[in-house]
């Protein structure tokens, strides 16, 4: 078990307030000047008319595991990684009334009165709870959105005062969700290794289940009174292995950048919606890309999601591939360990791809 040091890991994001009660206190009919985004990116959105070429692609999860359909759909998989960096994941296994479960309570725990959430939320230097994260200075521009964001695995470093605090049947209903999700991350991890012919120990030693991590962000995106002043989350890429979010309400909210024009997301139900992070863009040497993503809000409703993200353990080191680098005779990134790698990470504001950018040789 690879924790040496762990529970001493310092990363942390300043407090601020909470949108959600900024929105439900008072009648906000414009936005405060802190969130509103005049930086933001004014590329084209695609619209519905163009929607066919331009949905992300599909992969079914019982197809990837089946022993006359695996080739092609593994083909499939390959596809959506290079080109797409994202992709929605059905038949995937996980009991739709257990989903539904899940989602209604996310929905009851932002709903805590206050003096509730107070207890849950961010302490001075720390990134778990409710807060934001990626906030580095007091005049940093804010995104139109309350987190919670908290680590699930290793267990040795949870911090004490979130998980085992989280009201029940919440509590147990986040551990299940993060075991099921992690025996998918683990199949759709293997089977990419097999796609691009990485030697399977290769990937196994890096998210093995001793001590690879998982994180979990929960995100509510209140409504907003100027949608267009302001923005859900950041544009960027996931700075993780593997990104497997659920959709809670039925709001759309999620654009991916997809050949110079932000695409919307339509989720399917009792789908996944998967993403490679920059940590398997650097294992597989560039061949898998992560995609910047932003989320955008609107003027009627909330919106939920729940991203898990899977990382190998603190101390295992990343870079490419052997076997990959051994094929293609270069290596685009340099090797680092995930904890120099995070530390690097949270010392920024997000943009872009600006951090992975900086790890290319």
């Amino acid at each position: 078990m690879e924790v040496k040091g762990a529970a001493h890991v310092q990363w942390s994001s300043i407090i601020v307030p909470s949108v959600q009660e900024m929105v439900k206190e008072k009648i906000i009919t414009t936005v405060p000047s802190r969130y509103v985004r005049s930086d933001q990116d004014k590329t084209d959105v695609v619209d519905d008319s163009g929607r066919l070429s331009t949905e992300i692609p599909i992969i079914d999860m019982k197809r990837l595991c089946s022993s006359t359909a695996m080739d092609s759909e593994v083909e499939k998989l390959d596809f959506a990684c290079k080109e797409w960096g994202f992709f929605q994941l059905v038949n995937h296994g996980i009991d739709p009334d257990f989903l539904d479960k899940t989602k209604s309570e996310i929905h009851d725990f932002f709903n805590l009165p206050m003096e509730e959430k107070k207890k849950f939320w961010q302490q001075p230097n720390e990134i778990e709870g409710f807060g934001q994260a990626f906030v580095v200075s007091e005049e940093q521009k804010l995104d139109w959105a309350d987190l919670f964001f908290h680590t699930v695995k290793p267990v040795e470093i949870r911090r004490p005062h979130l998980v085992p605090k989280l009201p029940l049947p919440f509590r147990d209903t986040l551990e299940t969700y993060s075991t099921e999700v992690q025996s998918i991350a683990k199949i759709l991890i293997a089977k990419m290794a097999k796609a691009l012919e990485i030697r399977p120990e290769e990937m196994e030693k890096l998210f093995d289940d001793v001590d690879s991590a998982q994180s979990m962000r929960m995100n509510y995106y209140p409504p907003c009174p100027q949608p267009d002043q302001v923005i859900g989350v950041t544009p960027h890429s996931d700075s993780v292995g593997l990104t497997i979010l659920m959709q809670v309400n039925e709001v759309e909210g999620l654009q991916i950048k997809k050949d110079g024009k932000w695409v919307p997301v339509k989720p399917l139900p009792n789908s996944f919606i998967v993403n490679i992070g920059d940590v398997l863009e650097i294992i597989t040497n560039g061949t898998y890309r992560s995609i910047e993503h932003r989320g955008v809000v609107n003027a009627e409703k909330e919106r939920l999601s729940i991203a898990t993200f899977h990382n190998p353990g603190m101390y295992k080191e990343v870079g490419p591939a052997k076997s990959l680098v051994e094929r293609q005779k270069v290596a685009k990134f340099r090797r680092l360990t995930m904890k120099e790698y995070m530390d690097g990470l949270f010392s920024r504001t997000l943009d872009g791809k600006a951090y992975l950018d900086a790890l290319r040789i």
